[in-house]
Formats: C-alpha cells, sequence, structure tokens
C-alpha cells in the first residue's frame, strides 16, 4: 500500500488507475500492508477520503490478519495477550482467541502509536513464564507527517532484549504472509506478481514464494539501489502508472492475479 499506491496519504499519480483496471478486467488482487493498526473497513474508508482510491474490504490484506490466520492454524482456540490496536485485537477476537494476561499461549506485538511502558513490562514477564513471542512485522520504524516513528520492530527488540527470546515475525519478508495471501486469493505463485516498492520487504518475500515481482521506485527503494541486492525483481518501473497498461493490454489467464 504505502509507497504503491499512497505516499502518506497522498495518492501516487496512476494508483486509482491502476485499482480501476483490476477491478474492470476481473483481476483478482489484494493489498498488503505490513500496518496492523487498522483493520480492512478502516483502511478502505482512510483510502476512500484520503486518496479516492477504492479498495474492497475484502481486498485488503494486512499483517494483523495473517498473524491472526497463523495462531488459528498453529493452535486453534488458544489465548493471547496482545499489545497493538483495533487492527489486530479484531482480528485475532474473530478467529475465537482469548485475550488475557493470565497464562496466554502467545504474547502478540503489533503496531501502535501508544505504546505502553506497563504493557511492554507485562509482555517481558508473561515470556519470561513461557508465552510464545509473536510480532505482526518487523519494521524498526514508519513514517508521519512529523517525521519517523519507532515502529513494531523497535519494541520488539526492547522486549528481546529483556527476555532473551526472539519472536517470530509473520509480516513481510516473512514468505508466510505472501502465501496466506495467495491461498486467500486461491492464486498460484506462478501466475501472480508482486508489486512493491521496497527490495529487503516486498521484493524478497514475493520472491521466495515464487512470485514475479515488480518494483516501483515510487517508494523506498530507488532504481540506482536494485544493484546494491544479490536478488533482483522481474522488472523496474518508475511507478504505479507504468503498470496499468499491462493490465488493460495483456491477455491474463482466468486464474491469473496482479
Amino acid at each position: 500500500m504505502d509507497g504503491v499506491l499512497v505516499r502518506e496519504e497522498d495518492p501516487i499519480p496512476g494508483a486509482k488507475e491502476f485499482i480501476a483496471a483490476l477491478r474492470e478486467n476481473d483481476v483478482p488482487f489484494l493489498v498488503l500492508t505490513n500496518n496492523s493498526i487498522f483493520t480492512p473497513r478502516d483502511l478502505r474508508v482512510r483510502l476512500q477520503r484520503s486518496s479516492g482510491i477504492d479498495v474492497p474490504e475484502e481486498s485488503i490484506w494486512t499483517s494483523a490478519l495473517a498473524t491472526a490466520k497463523f495462531l488459528d492454524d498453529q493452535r486453534p482456540g488458544g489465548s493471547a495477550y496482545v499489545v497493538g490496536e483495533t487492527g489486530l485485537t479484531t482480528a485475532i477476537h474473530d478467529i475465537g482467541y482469548v485475550m488475557t494476561d493470565q497464562e496466554p499461549d502467545y504474547v502478540v506485538l503489533g503496531e501502535t502509536r501508544t505504546y505502553s511502558f506497563e504493557a511492554i513490562t507485562r509482555a517481558i514477564r508473561l515470556i519470561n513464564d513461557g508465552a510464545r513471542f509473536i510480532a505482526t512485522n518487523p519494521d524498526v520504524s514508519g513514517p508521519s507527517a512529523q517525521g519517523v516513528l519507532p515502529a513494531t520492530g523497535a519494541v520488539a527488540a526492547l522486549i528481546s532484549a529483556a527476555t532473551g527470546r526472539q519472536p517470530y515475525y509473520i509480516g513481510k519478508p516473512n514468505p508466510l504472509m505472501m502465501r496466506s495471501a495467495l491461498n486467500r486469493l486461491e492464486a498460484h505463485s506462478e501466475t501472480t506478481v508482486m508489486i512493491g516498492d521496497r527490495m529487503d520487504t516486498d521484493i524478497i518475500s514475493g520472491l521466495e514464494a515464487g512470485m514475479r515481482t515488480i518494483l516501483v521506485a515510487s517508494g523506498l527503494t530507488e532504481r540506482h539501489q536494485v544493484q546494491d541486492f544479490p536478488y533482483r525483481p522481474t522488472l523496474v518501473v518508475d511507478s504505479i502508472a507504468d503498470v496499468v497498461e499491462m493490465v488493460t493490454s495483456m491477455e491474463l489467464p482466468e486464474d491469473d492475479a496482479i
């Protein structure tokens, strides 16, 4: 989402047309984000109001949803102590988990703009007592109108330093998030393309999940930086505007997804 469709809350030229082209050509798609703060419904409204981009709620896949899916697969009907906001707590509640600070199966760390020292301390003590440590995504910082903000990875590092336990990260660059998205689309990696703006999260996770990848140079990774990585995307373009024509002109099999 960020760096591909929007920059902060401003639409990137071509983003609205790209989503419209996908919908008009009946191409299944998901918009992925490592941000676990908001529910898909919240994100849809935010995109519509700020950018005029209309993405259906069911076409948004967050690290919170991927984390909830992982927990449900690993330990159905379990319990968790959750440090995060509505996007994460709603996703975990919806899979039937009990949220508790009494001997939970997991401590789940997500992103929030109001990290509580008390909540972090409680998480540390629960992990030391045997709770498994899960985090939605490894991003150590994120953007805001005021500048850089500490993100999930930074707080996870604090907890790891205090407990000696590393979290299992669900979001990008873990290809698990890509595979859960493919399952949601009922798509195959060989007929799916991952479009992203970061070599170190988007492109590598798409590559490791077996997908073709397109890097857009409208976000964090610039064209000249691609050569610094030991892996390459299938294609590099300036922005999502360059991909619109591909959707409208190429003949896609019925089971293809972008």
